[in-house]
């Protein structure tokens, strides 16, 4: 019984699409080829995703911008 062939989907185009100016395995898993570009773009842009999170979460919260220097409301320094 032969099996029946899967339908392509992006992920499959999107490979071959990528694949085809790779020759050799040098091409792909070399110091410069595919998987290292892939690994950086993807780390790339999941650290700025990151940021910009944190960037606009940041912006969201009603406490004092001094909250992350260690001071606080009740803290008078003129008492030391």
């Amino acid at each position: 019984m032969a099996r029946k062939k899967k339908a392509s989907n992006r992920v499959d185009d999107f490979l071959d699409e990528l694949l085809e100016d790779c020759s050799t395995p040098e091409d792909i898993l070399g110091e410069s080829g595919l998987m290292k570009q892939i690994k950086k773009r993807l780390v790339e842009r999941a650290l700025a995703g990151e940021l910009t999170h944190h960037l606009q979460s940041s912006q969201d919260d009603e406490s004092p911008n001094n909250s992350r220097n260690g001071s606080s409301k009740g803290y008078d320094l003129g008492t030391m």
